[in-house]
């Protein structure tokens, strides 16, 4: 029961910090994950799809309605996700059983003018002011996600050849080119550190000298997203949002952009050319005398 809650309150803490839901969002999701777990006797790691779709036949039999049910599936779906990225499973149940079309929400994303506002807030008059810029820097040029960052060690970078070494779902390793700003600015960071690059350590620390946190990096993210006048909802997962944005909006080809990010679907990497096309129609309806 123990670790079935600090796994909970781990994916409670993702779902804030690297998705950067709200207070509210996040509520409603511990309350159907509590719903779930006080049902399932079972080892939740250890949960299948039989399993599953017992408890969504139970949903059924109580009377909840479908929107409430795919509601509930979406949420357990969510949850064993993030435990497959964690590497805590090495499959997800979820993937045998379907659920009703949903219609997917476009992620919000940043131009590259609010891009540049965002990474150029940080003041740089001390190392913590560095290593604020250097964390942006790398975030949007490597398009991480926040657990892949905070994670990095001074052994998983190549700076003379532009490469990061990072571990995406199910823990499997990748390599992920960085472009010369970043890189420019890890050695920056490391230098005024005082660190020595073949020595491995966590690559980003708080103040404490212990490798800093997902929370941390948000609070990071909002403060320079508030000092650039930026008004809208930013987290971490925003700067990979922009990434990929530019890059297709750049005509990168789709498949690229899906091995760059590491999704396993290229359906995932899909909503992207959605936010494309958005744009597309903007500029289109903008500038077309036509239109």
């Amino acid at each position: 029961m123990q670790r079935r809650k600090k796994l909970s309150e781990t994916f409670l803490e993702y779902l804030s910090v690297e998705r950067g839901l709200s207070a509210n969002t996040i509520d409603a999701y511990r309350r159907d994950l509590l719903q779930y777990s006080k049902w399932l006797k079972a080892d939740i790691l250890k949960a299948d799809s039989t399993l599953i779709g017992a408890y969504v036949a139970r949903l059924r039999e109580k009377k909840y309605v479908p929107s409430s049910i795919s509601r509930k599936l979406s949420v357990i779906r969510t949850f064993y996700r993030f435990l497959y990225i964690e590497g805590k499973i090495d499959h997800n149940p979820l993937e045998e059983i379907s659920s009703p079309p949903r219609g997917r929400k476009i992620p919000i994303y940043l131009s590259q003018k609010e891009v540049d506002s965002l990474i150029n807030a940080p003041s740089l008059d001390n190392l913590y002011g560095v290593r604020d810029r250097t964390i942006l820097e790398v975030l949007y040029g490597a398009g991480l996600r926040i657990s892949e960052l905070v994670n990095l060690n001074t052994t998983d970078l190549n700076l003379r050849k532009g490469w990061l070494k990072v571990s995406g779902k199910g823990s499997k390793e990748h390599l992920l080119p960085l472009g010369g700003k970043a890189c420019s600015w890890i050695n920056r960071y490391l230098e005024e550190k005082g660190e020595e690059k073949k020595r491995e350590v966590p690559l980003f620390c708080n103040r404490y000298g212990n490798r800093i946190s997902r929370q941390a990096c948000w609070k990071i993210i909002k403060k320079y997203a508030s000092k650039a006048g930026l008004s809208k909802n930013i987290s971490p997962h925003t700067l990979r949002h922009s990434f990929a944005t530019h890059l297709l909006s750049g005509d990168a080809d789709l498949r690229v952009v899906q091995e760059l990010l590491g999704h396993a679907n290229i359906d995932t990497t899909q909503i992207y050319t959605h936010i494309s096309q958005e744009r597309l129609k903007k500029v289109y309806k903008k500038y077309h005398p036509r239109a």
